[in-house]
């Protein structure tokens, strides 16, 4: 238990107990921010020595080795100064080979060149404070964001989130001796993103001609498919597609709800006669975990057809070299993420499915049409991954026809 005090000459003291003892210190500071990180230092230290990673010695001065990080003569013990750009730089040097997941380190990458380019590459870590990152925050909600807004406080929330995770790294080399100073700290106040909807309700909203262009992308980002619309554009695409790894890669997402990256990370020998082996990469951080998930009759034939014309290889989903588009592809190879973006993309323009964003729609359509035909929300958890509330509330939809049905019954 650590607090400050200040006395009436506005001299701030510092007051802990430990070992049953209490103790009081002058920090020989009126600065509140400098307080706060000696309060943070010493709160960290204490957790140090109880945890035992921090011996204190015979005879020692309690409150003198617990105030400078375990010096007894009064200095403070870091290991050396470190700045922005050798934090991050040391983290990902010393972070052992597929201990992030590739699309992690692109996204923490993405974030420390925005903190860099707020504090600067040779900001003094050690020096960072709340008010510090107070004002990144306000900075970075007026930059603009995407469809002419300005930032999304969730992007913000990443952005610390990645300097977070680099600083709890740190705080175990002894680089840092404080816990990151983010209590308090304020966001602009996030929209909550609109429910999943259907083609028609969407439509209706759209033909009322009152929307901005970036209201009415908002809303097909919400888009969900009803069975007979995701017949109706695997279709399409089979129709449609100019490469032969799309129709079946499609077909998977739309009859087992996995997420493209756990489709591009799947092998040959993860389909049996009954099931598919899903290969995740969220829902067990650190862990390589999996979840079957049945093989409809369909989607069975669909890759049967697949397989007796597969390139080659142990991935599930790969392609030759395609010219102009794949000049460093040599044979075949496993679809990237860009690729599979693209090529999805290519496929749409000009139909009237191109309002669809991307991969993920196939994913909340196969949830919603599973909750739509009764299937145990238990048994829909197990198959997509779900394992908090907040994602079963986000894709536990009905079409509005629905929901009128059943709730005329209860008032019949």
């Amino acid at each position: 238990m650590a607090w400050l005090q200040t006395d009436p000459s506005g001299n701030i003291h510092l007051s802990f107990r430990f070992g049953g003892k209490k103790f009081k210190r002058s920090l020989k500071t009126q600065e509140q921010s400098k307080a706060e990180g000696r309060l943070h230092r010493l709160i960290e230290n204490i957790r140090l020595v109880e945890s035992g990673r921090l011996e204190l010695p015979a005879n020692a001065d309690v409150a003198t080795f617990l105030l400078f990080d375990g010096r007894l003569d009064g200095t403070p013990m870091v290991a050396r100064s470190v700045n922005l750009n050798e934090l991050f730089q040391t983290f990902f040097d010393q972070m052992p080979d597929d201990s992030l997941e590739a699309n992690t380190e692109k996204g923490m990458k993405i974030h420390w060149r925005h903190l860099e380019r707020h504090f600067g590459p040779r900001f003094r870590i050690q020096q960072l404070i709340r008010e510090d990152l107070q004002r990144y925050v306000k900075k970075r909600a007026k930059e603009p964001g995407i469809r002419g807004r300005t930032l999304s406080p969730t992007t913000i929330r990443k952005e610390l989130a990645s300097l977070r995770s680099v600083w709890n790294w740190a705080s175990g080399e002894r680089l840092v001796m404080t816990p990151f100073p983010n209590k308090g700290l304020r966001y602009p106040k996030t929209a909550e993103k609109p429910h999943f909807q259907t083609w028609d309700e969407i439509s209706a909203q759209v033909d009322r001609g009152i929307l901005a262009d970036a209201d009415i992308k908002d809303l097909w980002d919400c888009l969900f498919l009803q069975r007979h619309e995701v017949d109706q554009l695997l279709e399409f695409v089979r129709t449609a597609a100019t490469h032969s790894f799309i129709y079946p890669m499609v077909f998977t997402a739309a009859h087992t709800g996995a997420r493209r990256s756990e489709l591009l990370a799947s092998r040959l020998g993860d389909f049996d006669a009954t099931h598919m082996t899903v290969r995740e990469k969220k829902r067990v951080k650190g862990t390589r975990s999996t979840r079957r998930v049945p093989v409809s009759a369909k989607l069975r034939q669909v890759l049967d057809d697949w397989f007796a014309i597969h390139p080659g290889g142990n991935d599930t989903f790969c392609m030759t070299a395609i010219p102009h588009s794949n000049a460093g592809r040599k044979g075949v190879a496993p679809i990237s993420p860009d690729e599979a973006h693209d090529h999805f993309s290519r496929l749409l323009i000009g139909s009237q499915w191109e309002v669809i964003r991307g991969w993920h729609i196939f994913r909340h359509s196969f949830c919603s049409n599973c909750a739509m035909n009764g299937v145990d929300q238990r048994l829909i958890d197990g198959w997509v991954g779900h394992t908090s509330d907040e994602m079963r509330r986000r894709y536990r939809h009905l079409v509005p026809s629905h929901e009128s049905e059943m709730l005329q019954k209860v008032f019949a």
